[in-house]
């Protein structure tokens, strides 16, 4: 179990040591990755940025994810998704667009978004249990990024599976065979505010 989103950057940052010198473009999936992104990119002497994605929930039951989708309109449906109408799906996936427009016009005032072409790209997020929504990140940069790297405090193996075949490299610290929530392996595992992330991008 790790102490707090800290403790696992601290932990990520010696297993991705590597890439120190390559000037690194980290990409924090808002809004627990955001400071763990923070602690890689200064650890690495890397660049820190977002990328945005949101979870595609499932009509009528907003607690159960059934995707994913991100800012450029990629999106990643699980197969739970087939119990509900393309209609009712699409809705929800609408509604995530609006979002992700919102969120980013928050942001880019504050960090506009620096371009991965070319780049070592780290993608960064505390945890996954299905991989839907770090899959749909590592999407809108596959091809783009020269190297694309999956980096998670904990997943489940079946996420760890799903990212093995997009990214070049996955770096998960922890991957159960028993996997519920990532809140449970995560000793202080509150809420990241928007008003943080807003502070970590601006530094």
């Amino acid at each position: 179990m790790f102490r707090d989103r800290l403790d696992a950057a601290e932990l990520l940052a010696e297993r991705l040591a590597h890439l120190k010198g390559s000037n690194p473009l980290v990409l924090a999936i808002p809004r627990g990755g955001v400071p763990m992104g923070r602690y890689l990119a200064d650890a690495l002497e890397g660049e820190l940025d977002v990328v945005l994605v949101r979870k595609i929930r499932a009509p009528g039951n907003p607690e159960f994810a059934i995707g994913a989708i991100s800012e450029d309109g990629t999106m990643k449906l699980d197969a739970a998704a087939s119990h509900f109408t393309p209609e009712a799906v699409e809705r929800e996936a609408e509604q995530q667009r609006k979002l992700l427009a919102e969120r980013r016009q928050r942001y880019s005032p504050v960090r506009p978004p620096i371009p991965p072409e070319g780049r070592v790209v780290v993608v960064v997020d505390d945890g996954s249990a299905t991989g839907a929504t770090m899959e749909a990140a590592l999407k809108t940069l596959h091809g783009r990024a020269a190297r694309l790297v999956a980096a998670l405090g904990v997943a489940s193996p079946s996420a760890v599976a799903r990212l093995e075949a997009i990214a070049d490299e996955v770096v998960c610290l922890d991957v159960p065979p028993r996997f519920m929530a990532v809140g449970q392996f995560y000793a202080d595992f509150g809420q990241v505010e928007e008003e943080e992330v807003l502070e970590l991008l601006g530094e």
